[in-house]
């Protein structure tokens, strides 16, 4: 039994699969063939994850899992790609330093936790019915030029944790924590689960996903008419590390908090993830459609060593890390508007 996928669940009665896995980290650059398709470097760093094939401009039409020789996911049939911008501190003398990451799982090497869900995290029985992705499908979630708390509620739950412990899970905020946090950062990024049935992507990659018509995913409201297609509620949970930036006598003398996405954002609310289904076959539907929680039976699934053994060399010959002038790309540090 494959421990990567192993989590303390309390066990009911089940109808299908509530899924959490680890996925180690690929490369860190600056791509994203979502947004920025074709171009070489993008406009600011990410990390990415999942299988190998990811590239600037990763074609709807190509097989990802035929493309890719391997993935960093511990589902072994997983290569998927999921990715989100980077964090940095910002230290008083307007340097940049990146922050790592560190895995929930022992061994994985940063990297993302991902979740597939039926219905909402808590409870164990899943029991509703969910299509999987298909092939070609991909989807974005957030908005890189929010800067103002009203710009971000729409998207429900992009979400911070100031983690005091590693099993800290709230409160969640929608902006950066204001102060240091023993742990780490905590960074939620939940995709809406109502698809149109139809459209793989569409042009702002967004709209052919829906948030439910009434009530909210949590609660099983419906989905709207016009996305009448329930998908599972894909998850990220990203950990930054950063203690190491915790002492506030290095951080800003104007009592801001210190850090700041890879494009600029220092409020928190431009949060964002991308995400471009790879599974193979008919693999995640099965799993999906399996009585299980977290340990699926059937699932294969890969070691440590072989997530870790992954890898991809990145195409952007940049600096990303150690104490940086600017950020990469040349972005400047952004505040807050009024409204905010």
């Amino acid at each position: 039994m494959n421990r990567l996928i192993l989590v303390c669940v309390a066990l009911a009665t089940l109808s299908s699969a509530l899924i959490r896995f680890q996925c180690s980290q690929l490369v860190v650059q600056r791509l994203d063939p979502l947004v920025n398709p074709g171009m070489t470097p993008s406009t600011h760093v990410h990390q990415i994850v999942g299988g190998n094939s990811f590239n600037a401009t990763m074609d709807p039409k190509k097989d990802m899992p035929k493309e890719s020789t391997c993935t960093t996911c511990s589902f072994s049939e997983d290569f998927s790609n999921y990715w989100t911008a980077v964090l940095y501190f910002r230290a008083r003398n307007g340097t940049f330093k990146r922050v790592p990451q560190s895995s929930q799982i022992t061994g994985a090497k940063a990297g993302i936790t991902v979740y597939y869900m039926q219905d909402a995290l808590y409870d164990t029985a899943q029991k509703s019915k969910v299509k999987a992705f298909q092939p070609g499908f991909r989807m974005f979630v957030g908005d890189v030029n929010a800067r103002t708390r009203d710009e971000v509620t729409r998207f429900r739950q992009l979400t911070y944790t100031c983690m005091d412990n590693a099993g800290t899970r709230a409160p969640e905020t929608l902006a950066f924590p204001t102060r240091p946090c023993p742990a780490g950062i905590m960074v939620n990024a939940r995709f809406p689960t109502c698809w149109d049935g139809v459209n793989l992507d569409s042009p702002d990659h967004m709209a052919h996903m829906a948030y439910p018509a009434n009530g909210t995913f949590e609660s099983g409201g419906p989905c709207p008419a016009t996305h009448p297609v329930r998908t599972a509620q894909v998850l990220f949970e990203v950990v930054w590390d950063t203690r190491q930036f915790n002492n506030k006598a290095d951080w800003p003398t104007d009592g801001t908090q210190p850090f700041v996405w890879s494009f600029g954002d220092a409020t928190g609310y431009a949060n964002h993830a991308d995400y471009v289904f790879g599974w193979k076959g008919d693999a995640l539907q099965k799993i999906l459609d399996t009585p299980c929680v977290v340990n699926c039976a059937g699932a294969k699934t890969q070691s440590t060593a072989a997530m870790n053994a992954c890898t991809q060399k990145a195409v952007v010959n940049e600096n990303v890390d150690g104490w940086l002038k600017e950020l990469p790309g040349g972005h400047e540090v952004q505040y807050g508007r009024k409204g905010d």
